[in-house]
């Protein structure tokens, strides 16, 4: 029994891992991909002896590795039968396959990594296996003229559908199914990297980790077609990716970077026109309304016409299809991911940070044993900075996490966060702030400035705004992350400032909040905001954060800006601007608006705002500047909570919020022993806080009237009870000493509040 035991154990280690191959591979993906060994190294370092399947692009030259075509390398997808180009290089000849492999995907508009990229000999330079493909309606996957004329029924469905991972996601898994039923992939060492696009692709591909969506939308193992070997991904690192494009490309305000779970709900938002613009003719698109599944210029047209979107069945379900099949944040969150390194950019205001922080702060709930870890600073789309000391501090982590799970070099990387600052101006290394590593999301910013606006209403005008600031703040105008904007307030716009900052100023870590009393009528209406910072004499200001929102009619309501991390200088001044509009035209102004400027846009009142700020500096400095943060507002929505972390700051709804500042109670039944009357004091759970408070007890009883005990400065936290202990006045000790029991009237703050009657249980001195 034994020996069959271990015969069945062999015979299925054989099937996992397919024995190494004797000779280089002519072919792979089931022979649909020519290989070649490289005869000479040419313009290649190194390159002598690799195997490489697909097509020479690039510098390469065809005396290199005279097998393989120039132009393209295409083979069918499993899914449809499109033709797709594809790259798969071997460290060697192939003989010591199977390899660990890395997958590398491209951004929109680009196409599969060619064989000289330095990142592809770079991976092939530690051992593994590189897979690249163009994806769907791409360069040469059925974009190009020549492509389409090589294949023309077979490009017929070659348009691009957003990492659907029905499509693209599961291209790629049936072709790394092929290569590890051809003996080349190790099926449990397998990486994803890539950015933008391709970190929306990674962070698919690290959420399904070892399953397939199918067309009919079911869940399946992901296995390799003829071996039927089970396969999984090992590691992911995307960069500058999203996790919800609905989100990333019409915000509307529901994704808080401190919620457990953070889905796109509520009302369609305000679409980035400038990005949308130009996503739109980057790639090949289906004939408007053809394919509701990958339907881009029928959504760009709904986007284009603007509200009222509330009512509209085709906004709904443009918002269902995107967010449930082309989203990361949407698949399948049952099972945890594969091991995650995560790195967006603060300055990058096509897909921000939250876009990570969304699927992180879910994650680590659901699976809180599972890598994770976050990389933020001033990278990525257009106004990141992209300077060499983040970008070399970003490959060195991405190189650890996959040298780990792929090929088990050094100690499983930390789950934490690191951070970078954006720096002003860009060419001054010696304002470089960073690297600033925390635990967590939550830690990274342990104080806040906060400021609570005692004035009256501010009003945001339909018309406000300077278009020339907003062209100034336009991603995809100058791109330029320190530009500066002249430092006045802008007619027609709501601001809020903090005071200058003092000595040595601090240091902005994460996403600022908003909670206002806001009045805005009408159901099509947008509020922008910008978090600027306005040099001391007030002529300059420079962008910091923003946001967009698409508020409810009227009430308190929570809202964030995109995180950054910004060093604010001595004399500096924070300022929160409220507008109408992030745009320096009217809609339909094509690259020149960062957002679309709303129909029939409404006059908004804020009341009450509170601006809270997070900071590197810990509670207590800057001479109480700083303090701790507030207890987190949770959006008025059915079964939000908390993200991980965040517990020790605690929460308050919004009802609990708008019923502002209480006052402290006394509960029960106070006693009397020793010089001490104790009493439990509490904080009613309907106020998001209680002022310090002074508690005197005065004896009303015949005979035995005055004051018996007090105390100040008491402070209890809301939803709290605990007990406190006054201090006996000789009046008291008088009283007690010769009464078991006496009635008192409180005063809280110098308020009656109540009679309650008092116990001795002891002695009293």
């Amino acid at each position: 029994m034994r020996k069959f035991v271990v015969l069945l154990a062999t015979l299925a280690a054989l099937v996992v891992t397919p024995a190494a191959v004797a000779a280089p591979p002519v072919s792979v993906i089931g022979g649909n991909l020519n290989c070649g060994v490289v005869t000479a190294d040419g313009n290649v370092a190194g390159a002598t002896g690799q195997t490489w399947c697909g097509s020479q692009s690039g510098s390469i030259t065809s005396t290199v590795v005279p097998a393989l075509p120039v132009a393209r390398s295409t083979v069918a997808s499993p899914v449809d039968g499109t033709p797709l180009d594809v790259n798969f290089a071997l460290p060697d000849d192939g003989t010591a396959a199977p390899y660990p492999t890395v997958m590398m995907f491209h951004g929109y508009g680009g196409s599969k990594t060619k064989f000289d990229s330095s990142q592809l000999q770079k991976w092939l330079g530690k051992g593994y296996a590189v897979y690249s493909i163009t994806q769907r309606g791409f360069g040469e996957s059925c974009r190009s003229a020549g492509s389409q004329a090589a294949d023309p029924a077979g490009c017929a469905n070659g348009y691009v559908h957003l990492i659907d991972a029905r499509y693209e996601v599961r291209d790629t898994q049936d072709f790394i199914g092929k290569l590890v039923d051809d003996g080349m992939v190790q099926p449990g060492k397998i990486a994803a990297t890539g950015g933008s696009y391709g970190g929306g692709m990674s962070m698919s591909l690290a959420a399904l980790k070892n399953r397939v969506i199918n067309m009919d939308n079911s869940l399946s193992p992901w296995r390799s077609p003829v071996g039927n070997t089970p396969i999984s991904l090992a590691v992911a690192t995307p960069n500058i990716p999203w996790s919800d494009l609905s989100d990333s490309l019409v915000p509307n305000g529901s994704n808080i970077d401190y919620l457990k779970d953070a889905p796109y709900v509520g009302r369609v938002g305000v679409m980035k026109e400038s990005y949308i613009q130009g996503l739109s003719l980057s790639g090949r698109n289906a004939p408007i309304g053809t394919d509701p599944q990958a339907d881009i210029l029928g959504w760009k047209a709904l986007l284009d016409a603007g509200e009222p979107y509330d009512s509209n069945p085709a906004a709904a379900a443009m918002v269902t299809e995107i967010s449930g099949f082309h989203s990361s944040y949407g698949l399948d969150h049952s099972a945890a991911p594969a091991p995650l390194m995560i790195s967006s950019g603060f300055t990058d205001d096509l897909f921000p940070v939250n876009e990570a922080t969304r699927f992180y702060n879910r994650s680590r709930a659901q699976f809180p044993n599972s890598p994770l870890a976050l990389f933020f600073g001033s990278f990525g789309h257009a106004r990141g900075q992209n300077k060499s000391t983040v970008t070399s501090a970003l490959s060195d982590l991405t190189t650890k996490w996959i040298d780990h799970y792929l090929g088990g070099v050094g100690p499983a990387p930390a789950s934490n966060v690191t951070t970078f600052t954006q720096t002003c101006p860009s060419g001054d290394a010696t304002l470089d702030g960073g690297p600033y590593k925390a635990g967590d999301w939550a830690s990274i910013s342990p104080g806040e400035i906060r400021h609570q606006d005692a004035g009256g209403a501010q009003t945001v005008a339909a018309d406000g705004g300077d278009p020339a600031v907003s062209s100034v703040f336009n991603p995809l105008g100058s791109g330029d992350p320190c530009a500066a904007a002249p430092g006045a307030k802008e007619t027609g716009t709501a601001n809020y400032e903090l005071d200058p900052a003092p000595a040595g100023g601090y240091t902005i870590m994460g996403a600022p909040t908003v909670v206002a009393k806001i009045s805005l009528p009408g159901n099509s209406s947008q509020v922008a905001a910008r978090l600027v910072d306005v040099s001391p004499d007030g002529t300059k200001k420079t962008l910091v954060a923003r946001g967009l929102w698409r508020p409810t009619q009227s009430g308190f309501q929570v809202f964030q800006l995109f995180a950054n991390g910004w060093k604010v200088e001595p004399g500096h001044v924070i300022r929160l601007e409220l507008l109408a509009k992030d745009a320096a035209g009217a809609a339909g102004g094509f690259l020149s608006n960062y957002a679309r400027p709303s129909n029939g846009q409404q006059d908004a009142t804020f009341k009450k705002l509170d601006l809270r700020v997070p900071v590197l500096e810990s509670p207590g400095a800057l001479g109480g500047l700083v303090t701790a943060p507030a207890k987190k507002v949770l959006p008025d929505r059915a079964g939000v909570q908390l993200a991980k972390g965040y517990n020790r700051i605690g929460s308050v709804t919004l009802t609990q919020y708008k019923n502002g500042v209480g006052s402290l109670e006394v509960k029960g039944k106070p006693k009397v022993k020793g010089k001490k009357l104790t009493a439990k004091v509490s904080c009613d759970k309907k106020f998001e806080r209680c002022k310090k408070t002074t508690i005197k007890f005065k004896s009303v009883s015949k005979g035995k009237k005055g004051l018996v005990a007090k105390k100040g400065g008491i402070q209890v936290g809301s939803g709290k009870t605990r007990n406190v202990k006054f201090k006996l006045t000789n009046k008291g000790r008088k009283v007690f000493k010769n009464n078991k029991k006496t009635k008192t009237k409180v005063l809280v703050n110098g308020k009656k509040s109540g009679k309650i009657n008092v116990k001795r249980t002891g002695k009293v001195k």
